[in-house]
């Protein structure tokens, strides 16, 4: 459904900005899952969850994860008593998997350090596994009212552009948050965040932004010069470097298929896959890959590669698949899964783009079915 947007308020000309921006947001404000409705408090749980599913993931992304954690954890104690296992299960197909291990030893700390409720101090929200100035900032003022100053993506375009920032990013972060701080009012100052939030999201967004329906127009500087779409400026991005490496997929007469569990830390700590070589850059792949597969079998390279683009770097995977009898037992450090269960497995997206390439199509449907 599209959302319409109630007309610009006419400017009153002794209103401050954040006020408003609070009467646009009164009439406007987006309807989330975890947005306490006007005039209730919002549940530090709820900020607390969705601001770390919101991080680097979309929020039409994140709505059922939300709801699905809540379903099964509905208090931040049920989410410290969970196994991590189940955690990073449930979070599969998220991606950014730190995030998951940090949400459980955070709910732990909040338990153990708090009884089971969230500070309501800034610094004290800082110093739980997990959370840094942003999410802290987050929880303090939405959750607590406290006038502190969470500055995300929206946040940090709306004040780059207010103010014509011509600092490109990262280094302008400093004056954002300074400027963002001084915009912050004492009252409803939770409402001013998440207000900053929606203005970014549905005005003035990345590409052609609605200046014309913007309620802080008249003091924008980049509306002003008619460059708005220039801010904020940014350090022009360096090529991803480039990995490769090869996925063994081994399917069982009976159609299960052999799994393992990568280490405790590093990338994609815990969670589940299908063996493979290193990935490795192209000047590194190992000279007799077969070596590296999980059992003896007869390998059959399929046609085409999986690509995955992680934070720091492009995978390209091939993927070697051999079939084997219904008996086969699996080798030490490895089991076998069969796809009607991959669902209780904690199977990353690039996992998922293995097996979906190997033809084992359960990997998507029954992974998002929970």
């Amino acid at each position: 459904m599209t959302e319409t947007l109630s007309p610009r308020p006419q400017t009153d000309p002794i209103a401050t900005p954040a006020e408003t921006l609070l009467a646009w947001y009164d009439r406007n404000r987006r309807r989330l899952p975890w947005r306490a409705e006007p005039g209730r408090r919002a549940d530090p749980y709820h900020v607390f969850l969705s601001e770390i599913m919101l991080q680097q993931t979309t929020v039409k992304a994140v709505g059922p994860y939300f709801s699905a954690f809540l379903t099964r954890w509905p208090t931040v104690a049920d989410l410290a008593a969970a196994p991590l296992d189940q955690v990073l299960s449930a979070w599969a197909g998220l991606g950014y998997y730190a995030r998951a291990r940090n949400l459980h030893a955070c709910a732990k700390a909040v338990v153990a350090r708090h009884g089971g409720r969230f500070p309501a101090d800034e610094a004290a929200l800082r110093d739980l596994p997990g959370i840094g100035p942003y999410t802290s900032a987050a929880i303090a003022a939405i959750a607590f009212d406290i006038p502190a100053s969470p500055v995300d993506g929206n946040i940090e375009r709306v004040v780059s552009r207010l103010h014509a920032i011509a600092t490109p990013l990262p280094k302008a972060k400093t004056e954002i948050r300074q400027r963002a701080a001084a915009l912050t009012p004492r009252l409803r100052a939770g409402d001013f965040a998440q207000a900053m939030m929606d203005l970014g999201a549905t005005i003035c967004t990345p590409r052609s932004p609605v200046c014309g329906l913007c309620p802080l127009d008249a003091g924008c500087t980049a509306r002003a010069l008619g460059t708005p779409s220039l801010y904020p400026v940014k350090t022009p991005k360096t090529a991803k470097p480039a990995r490769t490496g090869i996925a063994f997929l081994a399917v069982r007469a009976d159609g299960a298929v052999l799994l393992r569990t990568r280490p405790d830390t590093g990338l994609l700590a815990g969670m589940t896959e299908v063996p493979s070589t290193p990935w490795s850059r192209a000047e590194e792949v190992p000279a007799s890959p077969a070596a590296h597969a999980p059992l003896p079998a007869t390998w059959r390279a399929l046609p085409g590669q999986v690509l995955h683009v992680f934070t720091h770097f492009a995978l390209d995977l091939a993927v070697w698949r051999a079939e084997l009898p219904a008996q086969t037992a699996a080798p030490t450090g490895h089991f076998w899964v069969r796809p009607a269960d991959f669902g209780t497995q904690a199977l990353p997206s690039v996992m998922r783009k293995v097996l979906v390439h190997g033809g084992i199509q359960a990997a998507i449907t029954t992974s998002r079915a929970r």
